[in-house]
């Protein structure tokens, strides 16, 4: 029987398998995922995002803070994600607690997103009630008249987010809806694997 560490490690290494079979389909996105999240009363909220790296520390993606997920998390600071690759016709579903990365991590990414792309950042206040087009569309112009001619530094309410695994569950289309369904489980004795009815 394998240890927990390999365990572990067998499960991020079969996800990493699925990433690159899923990214050499004609999906656009092959690291699209759903991220859920409930705010402090329980209620859930479902959005599709973009997984940016992922390794043992857990599951990277990046948001502004003050949006709808971000207030989630700050008061429950729980999420699942799930991937589906309809090619493949497997999802992964990944759980567990969520935390800030540092700000140094978070600068290295925004370093690589595009100036434009930086500045709708700055513009944006995601998730709030917007009066009409026009006013964001100023918005991008106040902040590309602000920074003109030097780099736009990352916004303080906009960085990364690490879902740390609890759980990582693949589903595989099986015959007749006989799915197959293996889980990897972090235990207070460590990671086991275990197989699941359909």
């Amino acid at each position: 029987m394998a240890d927990s560490a390999t365990l572990y490690s067998e499960a991020l290494a079969r996800f990493g398998e699925l990433l690159e079979a899923a990214a050499n389909t004609d999906l656009r996105e092959p690291t699209a995922m759903m991220l859920a999240t409930a705010n402090a009363d329980g209620r859930p909220s479902v959005r599709t995002m973009l997984l940016k790296r992922y390794d043992e520390q857990g599951f990277v993606f990046f948001t502004n803070s003050h949006s709808r997920k971000g207030r989630d998390l700050e008061e429950n600071p729980w999420a699942s994600l799930c991937f589906f690759w309809q090619p493949l016709v497997q999802q992964v579903r990944i759980e567990g607690p969520v935390e800030p990365i540092s700000a140094e991590e978070s600068n290295s990414y925004w370093a690589t997103r595009t100036r434009d792309s930086q500045l709708g950042a700055w513009a944006s206040h995601q998730s709030d009630p917007m009066e009409d087009r026009k006013m964001l569309e100023h918005e991008v112009a106040k902040y590309h008249d602000k920074f003109v001619n030097q780099p736009v530094p990352r916004p303080p309410h906009w960085f990364g987010y690490r879902v740390i695994p609890e759980r990582i569950e693949f589903w595989k289309s099986g015959w007749h809806r006989l799915h197959e369904r293996v889980l990897y489980e972090k235990t207070p004795a460590g990671w086991r694997k275990t197989l699941l009815h359909p």
